[in-house]
C-alpha cells in the first residue's frame, strides 16, 4: 500500500486510500466512493464521497505530462500555484471560489469544497440555460481579484514578491502558443476542421497587419505583469447554479495583463451564442438565448467598468494612481486589452490543439464550418479594431456586424 512519500499519478483506488489515511476528514472504517471527474486538458480530477454521512470533497493531482497532449510536459508546482492562488482569491472575492482544505507537495495534490450542487457552465450554457446573475458575480470576482493584486493597490514591492512566486513558466508558454502563435499560421499541431482550413489561411493567416497586432499582443502579454490573473477563466473553470458562481481551476495564474481575464469571459458567451445560432431549432428559444448571452456580454463590460472605477477611487494608494483622469486611462486600456483577447481566444480555439464543445458537437458538417468562420470573423475584428472598444454596447456591435460580414464570405 502507496505511504504516499513519493509522488506518483493516482488512480481512484489511490485516492480513496489517500482520504481515508491522509485526511481527517472521513470516519477510518467509512465506505468512500471514488470517481475520477476530469474532462480538463491537464490534471486528473477525483470526487470522492461518504454516503453514509454526506461528506465529499474533491482532491486534484497534477500530473507530469498534460492529458490533451504527452508532448507538453508541464511542472506540477501549478497544482501549488492553484492552492495559494485560491487562498487569495478566497479572500478577495469570498463566495466566488470554492472553499480550500489542503495541499500536499508530495503528490501534488490539493483538497476542496465539492461543488458537485453547482453545473460546470459549459455544460449548463450546451443545454442553452440562462443565469441572470451571472454578470454581476463574474464582474465583482474579477474587478476584486484583478485590481486589489495591482500596482494601483498594493505596496509595489509586495506586489513584485507574488509577481516572482507566480512565474508559472510552463503554463505560460502554452497560453503563448496556443493563444498567440500557433492559431495564426499553419502549425502542424494545429487541429483544424478541414473545411476551415482554406477560411483560415486566406482571412487570418495571409493578413499581415493582423499577424502584426498579434506579435504585439504576444510581447505585451509576455512582459505587462499588471494583475495576478487567474489565467484560463472560461466557461469550463466556472462552476454554477441560479443563485452561485464558483470560480475553479487557477492552475494559469501569473502576473498579466488584467484583460486577459476578462476576454476569456467574453469570448466564451460568444461561443455559446455561436452553439445556439447553430444548433437550436426554435426559432423563438433560439433567439431568447442569444439575447440573453449578448446582454450578458453588454453586462458584463458595463458592470465591470463600474464596479472597476468605485473600488479603484476607494481603494488606490499609488499617489500618481490618485491623478484625475488615470482611472478612466487605466480602466480603458484594459478595456482594450479585453477586445484584443476576446478575439485571440475565438480564434484559437477554433484553430488551434483545444477546442470547445461549444463548436465541436455541431454534428452537421456545413453548419459547423459556418460556425467555425463566424468565430473566425468575430475574432480578426475584436483584434483589429480593439483600439475603440470601450463599452459592452461595443463589443455587442462587433457580433451584429459580423454577422452580415459572415454571410458575405460564407
Amino acid at each position: 500500500m502507496h505511504q504516499y512519500t513519493e509522488y506518483f499519478t493516482m488512480n481512484e483506488s489511490d485516492v480513496l486510500n489517500y482520504a481515508l489515511t491522509q485526511l481527517d476528514v472521513f470516519d477510518r472504517d467509512a465506505k468512500l466512493t471514488c470517481k475520477e471527474i476530469g474532462d480538463g486538458n491537464l490534471n486528473y480530477v477525483f470526487l470522492v464521497v461518504d454516503p453514509a454521512s454526506g461528506k465529499s470533497l474533491i482532491i486534484k493531482q497534477a500530473g507530469p505530462v498534460a492529458r490533451i497532449s504527452a508532448d507538453i510536459e508541464v511542472s506540477t508546482d501549478r497544482n501549488r500555484i492553484e492552492s495559494e492562488i485560491l487562498k487569495i482569491q478566497y479572500e478577495l472575492a469570498p463566495g466566488l471560489v470554492p472553499k480550500f482544505y489542503k495541499y500536499d507537495p508530495v503528490m501534488n495534490c490539493c483538497v476542496m469544497e465539492d461543488l458537485s450542487d453547482h453545473d460546470i457552465m459549459r455544460k449548463a450554457l450546451l443545454e442553452h440555460r440562462q443565469f441572470p446573475l451571472f454578470a454581476d458575480h463574474i464582474t465583482t470576482f474579477m474587478v476584486n481579484t484583478l485590481l486589489l493584486t495591482s500596482d494601483v493597490v498594493m505596496n509595489h514591492k509586495e506586489k513584485k514578491d507574488l509577481v516572482k512566486s507566480f512565474i508559472n513558466p510552463d503554463l505560460c508558454e502554452i497560453s503563448e502558443d496556443l493563444v498567440y502563435t500557433e492559431p495564426f499560421y499553419d502549425c502542424p499541431r494545429n487541429d483544424i476542421f478541414e473545411p476551415t482550413r482554406n477560411f483560415a489561411k486566406s482571412y487570418l493567416w495571409e493578413d499581415e497587419a493582423l499577424l502584426l497586432e498579434t506579435a504585439k499582443l504576444k510581447f505585451e502579454f509576455m512582459s505587462h505583469a499588471q494583475s495576478l490573473l487567474h489565467g484560463d477563466l472560461h466557461s469550463g473553470s466556472i462552476f454554477i447554479k441560479d443563485d452561485s458562481t464558483k470560480i475553479i481551476d487557477p492552475e494559469f495564474a501569473f502576473y498579466g495583463p488584467a484583460g486577459y481575464d476578462i476576454g476569456n469571459v467574453i469570448a466564451h458567451l460568444l461561443f455559446a451564442y455561436v452553439n445556439a445560432d447553430s444548433v437550436m431549432e426554435d426559432t423563438s428559444k433560439r433567439e431568447e438565448q442569444k439575447a440573453w448571452l449578448l446582454s450578458s456580454v453588454r453586462d458584463a463590460i458595463d458592470m465591470f467598468r463600474e464596479k472597476f472605477l468605485n473600488l479603484f477611487r476607494e481603494k488606490a494608494t499609488d499617489r500618481s494612481a490618485q491623478i484625475p483622469g488615470f482611472d478612466m486611462y487605466y480602466l480603458n486600456e484594459i478595456i482594450q486589452d479585453t477586445a484584443a483577447v476576446t478575439g485571440l481566444e475565438l480564434c484559437r480555439r477554433t484553430l488551434g490543439l483545444a477546442h470547445v464543445k461549444d463548436i465541436t458537437c455541431i454534428e452537421d458538417a456545413v453548419v459547423r464550418a459556418h460556425a467555425e468562420k463566424f468565430c473566425l470573423i468575430m475574432g480578426k475584428k475584436f483584434i483589429m479594431e480593439r483600439s475603440g472598444m470601450v463599452t459592452g454596447e461595443d463589443f455587442v456591435r462587433v457580433v451584429t456586424e459580423c454577422i452580415g460580414a459572415k454571410e458575405v464570405h460564407i
